[in-house]
């Protein structure tokens, strides 16, 4: 009898603890490897902007302090634990990389990448180790346009649409263009953007003359001899996707040459240089963010909330990466807490996270962010561009055009080069 009752009680304090230990186990930390550049040329002008809104945005979100609908701590009351890794090196060392995050660091999510080289990369790994990884940035739309997928996703639009909404700007901006030429970085980001540029402003202006397409390679460093080549064109309009050091050398090596004030520039990524390189970047410059960011973002509370807090911390305005990364986390945390309210309060699944975000819509600093395409893992969003004027020693931008995501993005299913090729039919 007498050790019938120590057996009761210990069952007894045993199902006491049960609800602790599962709380406890419920509130362990949400591991997140972030990974963007922290050296070499895409470090300054992306990879550091990026990695310091992962930082304020993860703080503030651990500390509850985020606007409805984000206002819960952490993911569903679990804090937020950070793994950062530099993006720098080859596209095997990423890959060796993105292994000793899931396998060593046992990270629940991998948000990460700015290069396209890389998330083309990284993704059939990340489906081999069934690990949901969200690519905050790289545009290119071969991902999923070439692939399907069950644990990738990217909540930051293509190329197609910054492509396409260049060629209607300038098609609207200048009506009586005739020639166009090119100065992309030779991979697919490069490649991917001005065949894209290309081919719309073919269906726009059907009779436009391609002057040349230069594609030096990524991190060339010196373009002399293409600015040479650019300058020798003549063409109406001259369209660019660098970013990073290169967009910052370019902009460097072509002020004193005079190259955007003798053609038009459009400069898809622009938006990161607009502050640090107002006074090379004459007036009439078209520039995109790639997507409704920075200087484009609307006026809602995300926006107010995180810009305000970007700039006390760190004294600069948030740039178009520090929106994508910010827009990413949130993304995922949206996902997370519907995928934790589906599974009765307890921390769910990596798949029920993946399909917690497949087709998902949310919002974000930048607004409305619609999971529509690569069946659910690719998201659309609207888009803007405006030409730049130079006001009392500081850069604004003018004759804003804003393009809804239906008019900038192909429907799910249908390649962006077929979709333009059709004359943008829906």
């Amino acid at each position: 009898m007498r050790n019938f009752r120590k057996l009761a009680t210990a069952v007894a304090a045993a199902l006491a603890l049960a609800p602790a230990a599962a709380l406890a186990q419920d509130a362990a930390p949400v591991k997140i490897g972030i990974v963007t550049f922290l050296s070499g040329p895409a470090a300054s002008p992306f990879g550091v902007p990026a990695r310091n809104a992962a930082e304020v945005v993860t703080e503030l979100l651990n500390a509850g302090k985020a606007p409805a609908p984000y206002a819960t701590k952490g993911f569903g009351g679990a804090p937020i634990q950070t793994v950062i890794i530099d993006e720098a090196g080859s596209t095997t060392t990423q890959v060796t990389e993105y292994r000793n995050l899931v396998q060593r660091h046992n990270v629940d999510v991998v948000i990460g990448y700015v290069s396209s080289g890389n998330c083309l990369a990284i993704a059939p790994v990340a489906e081999e180790l069934k690990k949901l990884t969200n690519f905050f940035d790289c545009g290119t739309a071969r991902i999923f346009e070439d692939g399907s997928y069950k644990y990738v996703f990217r909540t930051s639009p293509t190329q197609t649409m910054d492509s396409v909404g260049a060629a209607l700007y300038v098609h609207d901006a200048k009506p009586k263009l005739k020639s166009i030429a090119g100065l992309n970085q030779n991979y697919a980001w490069g490649q991917d953007s001005w065949g894209d540029f290309e081919a719309s402003m073919k269906q726009l202006v059907p009779k436009v003359e391609v002057k040349t397409s230069q594609m030096p390679k990524l991190f060339a460093g010196q373009y002399n001899a293409e600015i040479s080549t650019l300058l020798g064109a003549k063409a109406d309009v001259i369209h660019s996707s660098f970013y990073d050091g290169d967009l910052e050398a370019l902009l460097l090596q072509a002020a004193p040459r005079g190259l955007f004030k003798k053609s038009t520039g459009i400069l898809s990524a622009g938006e990161t240089v607009i502050h640090k390189l107002a006074a090379q970047i004459p007036d009439g410059t078209v520039i995109g963010a790639r997507g409704p960011f920075g200087p484009y973002a609307p006026n809602n509370e995300l926006n107010r909330w995180f810009s305000k807090e970007f700039r006390d911390r760190y004294q600069v305005p948030p740039t178009y990466p520090s929106y994508q990364m910010a827009q990413a986390i949130l993304g995922v945390k949206a996902a997370w807490e519907k995928a934790q309210a589906a599974n009765g309060g307890k921390r769910p699944s990596n798949e029920q996270v993946a399909a917690a975000l497949e087709h998902l819509s949310f919002e974000g600093p930048g607004g409305t962010v619609k999971m529509a395409n690569g069946k659910g893992h690719q998201s659309i969003m609207e888009t803007a561009y405006g030409m730049s004027k130079v006001v009392g020693g500081k850069l604004t931008l003018t004759n804003i055009k804003r393009y809804p995501a239906e008019k900038v993005n192909p429907p799910d299913g249908v390649k962006g080069a077929d979709w333009i090729a059709s004359g943008f039919k829906k």
